[in-house]
């Protein structure tokens, strides 16, 4: 009565055969692993699953960052590719204007509208203004500073030339943080 078994019936031929089988016997043998050693091994393993899922999910995380890059990319580049010639050039002009001449949103749209000048298409000119990228502040500053180099204007005079619409046509906030910041 000390020992659990099962049985199972067979029948062979007519003969019935009762077999019995030891439930112990169909436990795995025991290794030579002490309590301290399985603990540890157990640990290793939860770490090395641990590891293993932190890998995959970081590689999972850059595989999605690298698809959204790219798509992002075919976006941009079939953005850029529905875009006109003439705007484009428009905003390349307007980069230039600006980087060189250190011209206001206003004196760049203008100068890129007029027919004095470079004669581009209002819409053109409004997609350049619209998408160029650049510090009007310091464009306002650079000009300030060269009416005070070169002809030694007053503040409040290089002040007025800088939001006039006759002059740089720069806004009163531009303007004053060129004022407020010339040297």
């Amino acid at each position: 009565f000390g020992m659990s078994s099962d049985s199972t019936t067979t029948s062979n031929d007519d003969n019935t055969e009762k077999i019995e089988v030891n439930a112990a016997a169909e436990k795995p043998e025991a290794s030579n692993e002490t309590e301290e050693e399985r603990i540890a091994r157990e640990q290793k393993e939860a770490e090395e699953k641990a590891l293993a899922e932190e890998k995959a999910k970081e590689e999972a995380i850059a595989k999605a960052k690298a698809e959204e890059e790219a798509k992002a990319k075919a976006e941009a580049k079939a953005k850029e590719d529905s875009i006109p010639r003439e705007y484009k050039s428009a905003l390349r002009k307007a980069e230039l204007y600006a980087e060189t001449m250190h011209m206001s949103k206003t004196g760049i749209y203008d100068q890129l509208t007029s027919e004095y000048g470079e004669g581009f298409p209002k819409e053109a000119a409004q997609y350049a203004i619209d998408n160029i990228v650049f510090d009007w502040k310091e464009a306002a500053l650079k000009k300030a500073q060269t009416y005070a180099e070169t002809m030694a204007m007053s503040d409040s005079a290089i002040y007025d030339q800088l939001i006039s619409e006759y002059g740089e046509k720069f806004t009163p906030e531009e303007a004053k943080y060129a004022i407020d910041n010339l040297e």
